[in-house]
């Protein structure tokens, strides 16, 4: 019993690191991305899905789907949230593995065609906690 009420104490201690979301395996080359996720970090929530809808990149898509998810998650798991009260924390554009691809040449020659992947990551956070912990 005393390890369960430590194990709880821990749990309590512990601060909860925003709500994530991650989308892996993305065909788009991550310095495509980057400036579009640059637009949106620290930024409400309604004000970046706003942004995203409206800028014609691909990318913008891509990164639109991930914070949806990440406040999907947010208001899935703490029913007190409104859209509102979040904002995107972190957008962090990774690179992922290249697929390898034959690129024909003239004269029998061939050359190797990188297709670049991306991981995103999102993270969503309440403006409450965000006030708090300054």
């Amino acid at each position: 019993m005393a390890e369960k009420a430590e194990k709880l104490k821990k749990a309590e201690k512990v601060k909860k690191d925003g709500y994530r979301a991650i989308s892996k395996y993305l065909i788009a080359s991550p310095f495509k991305l980057r400036p579009v996720a640059d637009l949106i970090r620290r930024k409400p929530y309604t004000e970046a899905v706003a942004l995203l809808e409206n800028i014609p990149h691909k990318g913008a898509r891509l990164i639109g789907k991930a914070v949806k998810s990440a406040a999907s998650n947010a208001l899935g798991q703490n029913k007190q949230l409104d859209e509102g009260m979040l904002y995107v924390r972190n957008v962090q554009v990774n690179e992922g593995p290249r697929m390898k691809r034959v690129w024909f040449r003239a004269r029998g020659r061939t050359d190797m065609l990188l297709k670049r992947m991306c991981h995103i990551t999102v993270v969503i956070d309440e403006t409450a906690r965000a006030e708090g912990s300054r």
